[in-house]
This record gives structure tokens, sequence and C-alpha cells, in this order.
């Protein structure tokens, strides 16, 4: 997961490690890298039940928004399938650079990678091969050298939710975005909930701020807003990493130790964080999205959430949400969402039964309803009577009280603090006390939830080492 804190600075590998693997994918199967990349990432694909997912669905026609560092589009494994976005970064870079793309293209590889060499046997290949990924960049990797103008002008406050945006209106049905800051901005938020209420499934990464222990992290965002999947890393016996952020934003929790993807210019890498396993959540909400296209938002994600596997006691953990992914689960729960009929109500011959004959007429006695009428005005007039002649009783009551009452001053008003005289007002049976109008306020008064109008607000790395080749 990339990360954003001190104004705008985000890690280009919020990976909690990163291993370049190196050779070129086009060596293909067998004795070479490609072959042996494909090979070792089949714990990581078996672990969430890829393989056996792909029978039903294989994500075709379905768009994953890539929101990172950028994709290589040259990477074998992803050649033909990413469409490239705007560069909501342009500028930061001194002039003539040529961004390495190292984040994204392992990203993508991880959710759409079809393989490469000879029938694509060899290489990365995703949890939704045949899905398509559009690629927008909105931050940088660690190493570039606009790294600090990236993170101090404002004018990139606002890439990622401008991103967001632009996703939502270029066919995107899913998005990833393995990257995260401290803090929720108002219009993070706001791009957020356009995109939701598009009909778009938005994925993040929980944050890789954990550490070993029970104890809980802050909340990361986006993954910490409501509407979006927040995913924790785990390990192969599904425990939780302990980098990986653990708080009530955990939704699911995926494979993120040791994870195999593609790099750019024919690189392989391995790294651990939750940025790999934001992309396994997201792969899988492609291949359902694919398989069943009219399920709404909210059941794409109660598919992927009611279904997960190795659920914590209670159901539920801060560490590793409501289980792991499972693709296979997943889809047959899609499935039942997609089988169930809504109701549609009663037929009229529910509410009313049928006519058995013609409508009988019953006559009234004009002349009896006369005189009951009568009878009730009579009655009426005399409770009215009775309640004049008890208000004049009690009224006199009253005046006689207050004569007999002694003189003296009146008594003193209620105070709380130093606010001022409070006002009593009555509505209904309660009693409201309020500050008098033009009091001040005190220290408790509600206040805005800290969303605030600026844009991102810092971005420092989170833990974690980069290694070389």
């Amino acid at each position: 997961m990339l990360s954003r804190r001190a104004r705008l600075s985000v890690p280009a590998l919020a990976l909690a490690g990163i291993t370049v693997l190196t050779g070129a994918a086009a060596q293909g199967p067998g004795s070479g890298v490609g072959g042996q990349v494909r090979a070792a990432e089949q714990p990581q694909l078996r672990a969430i039940e890829a393989p056996a997912a792909w029978r039903l669905s294989r994500g075709r026609g379905v768009t994953v928004a890539v929101l990172d560092t950028g994709v290589d589009t040259t990477a074998a494994d992803l050649t033909g399938s990413v469409t490239t976005g705007p560069d909501y970064t342009l500028g930061a870079d001194p002039p003539g650079y040529r961004p390495p793309h190292l984040h994204g293209t392992f990203i993508a590889s991880l959710i759409a990678g079809h393989g490469s060499g000879p029938g694509d046997d060899g290489g990365v290949i995703g949890v939704a091969p045949a899905a398509r990924v559009l690629s927008v960049r909105v931050i940088l990797d660690d190493q570039e050298p606009g790294l600090g103008v990236y993170n101090s002008n404002a004018r990139y406050a606002n890439a990622i939710d401008d991103g967001i945006r632009y996703a939502t209106q270029h066919g995107a049905q899913v998005i990833n975005m393995s990257l995260g800051t401290d803090e929720a901005t108002r219009p993070m938020q706001s791009a957020l909930d356009y995109a939701v209420s598009h009909g778009v499934l938005v994925v993040a990464s929980a944050g890789n701020s954990g550490h070993a222990g029970p104890g809980l992290t802050p909340f990361s965002y986006p993954a910490g807003f409501t509407g979006v999947i927040s995913v924790a890393a785990v390990n192969g016996a599904g425990q939780r990493a302990p980098f990986s952020d653990q708080n009530s934003s955990v939704e699911l929790s995926a494979p993120g130790v040791s994870v195999i993807g593609a790099g750019p210019g024919g690189t392989y890498l391995q790294a651990s964080g939750t940025s790999p396993a934001s992309a396994f959540v997201a792969g899988v909400a492609a291949l359902i999205r694919s398989a069943y296209p009219r399920l709404t938002v909210a059941q794409v994600a109660q598919a992927l959430i009611g279904s997960a596997r190795r659920r914590p006691a209670g159901e539920y953990s801060p560490a590793t949400g409501f289980g792991e992914v499972d693709a296979v689960a997943a889809l047959h729960a899609a499935g039942r969402l997609a089988a169930a009929r809504p109701a549609t109500g009663l037929a009229a011959r529910g509410h009313f039964a049928p006519a058995s004959g013609p409508v009988q007429v019953t006559h009234r006695d004009s002349g009896r309803i006369v005189v009951l009428a009568g009878v009730a005005a009579a009655g009426t007039a005399g409770v009215i009577v009775a309640l004049v002649v008890l208000t004049l009783l009690t009224m006199r009551t009253v005046r006689d009280r207050r004569r007999l009452a002694p003189a003296g001053p009146p008594p003193a008003a209620a105070s709380f603090g130093a606010a001022a005289p409070a006002t009593m007002r009555n509505v209904g049976l309660i009693e409201l006390l309020e500050p008098a109008d033009g009091a001040e306020s005190g220290p408790g008064d509600l206040t805005d939830s800290g969303l605030g109008d600026s844009g991102l607000a810092g971005t420092d790395t989170e833990p974690g080492t980069e290694t070389g080749p």
C-alpha cells in the first residue's frame, strides 16, 4: 500500500518489503524465469481459490481502474490489457524523466495479468486474467526525483480524488487503490460517494502501520471511508501479517506476504504489504462483476464479505475483518443473490376478495338517526358548560392565592458556570434547558468532524523496507 502523510508524501512502495527477481517474461515457461514465476505464484492464487474460480469467470468485459504510480504497458504479462488514463502527477518530476511505474505495474499484474510466453504459460497470471486495466497515475514511486515537489505542492492535493472521478466517468466497474493517507478529506469522500453512487465498487488497502500484538492502529484513507472495502494482509496460514493495520475499518483479508508479481521492463517482484492484498480482492470483485453484471455494488460487497473463509471467532476481527476472500465461494454467493427474485407485492386479488354477487344496500331509519344526533348534541353542550365552570373556579382560586402570598424579591435565575441565564422552554411534557440567545458556546459544542476542505495533508513513508535486486 502506498501511503501519504506529511503533505502529499506517498511512498511508492507501501509494501513491507520488495525484491526484484530479474529476468524477462520472453524467456517463457519451463526452465526460464517465466515458468519459475508461474510455479512460484501458484500458492498465492490457490489461497484464494482463483484457479478453481476460472471455471466460472475470468473477468471478461470488466474494467478495473488501478489508481497508482502508473503501469508499464509493455510488460509482457499485461500487453493488450491496459488503457492509460491521465497523469495527475504531471510536472512533479523533471522534464524528460521517465517514471518507472514500479508499484502500479506490480498491482495491475496481480489483478489482470494474463501470463506470457508460448500459450501464456509463463509469467504472472492475475486473479481476473481476462479483465482490462485502466491505469490512472495519481502518486509517485519512492525513488522518483519529483517526490518532494509532489509532496509539497498544493497542485497535487486532489490527484487521487480526480483519479477516482475520472475512472468512474470512463467505464471502471471496480477501482483499486493500494495507497492511503492518515487524513480524511472532504474532496476524497465526495469523490468516493460519486463513484459508489454510479455503481463502482471501490477496494483499498488497510495500511502497513501495524505491529505485532493486539494494539489497534489509526484508520487509513480511503480504506477508512464507508462504502470502501478495506483489505488487510495475511500470511499463508491466514494470520494477520505483523505490518498490516488492524482497526474496525478492515472488512476482508487476502494474501500479503511474499507475493509474486510482474514489474516494469520484464522484471518480476516479490513483495509484502496490504497493497497486493487489496489487488487480490479487486480481482475477485472483477470475476463477480463479469459473471453477474446486474448485481449492485452492495450485492457484490455482500457476496465478497459473506462468503469469506477462515472467519474469526465471533465472526469479526479488526485484524482480518470477516475473514479471507474466497473467489469460488464469492462467485457462488453472487449467483444466489442474482437468482433471488425481489418481492413484487401482492396482486389486486390478494388485497380484495372476489365479488360473490350483487352489492347489498342496507336502508337506514332516517327518523331514528335525527333523534340520536339530537341526544348527542345535548350531551356535548353539557360537557362544554361543565368545563367553563371548572375553568372559572380555578382562575378564582389562583387569584386568591396570589393575594395571600408574601411580598419579596423574585427567585434568582439558575445558571451553569459562566453561561447566561437559562431559558426554560416547555416542549410537550419535556422541559429543555438551553442557553439564552446570544450566550457563548461552551467547550463541549459539536464541531465539524475534521474533514477539512484542504487537500491531503502530508504523506510520510509508512514503516517498511525496500531491497534492491
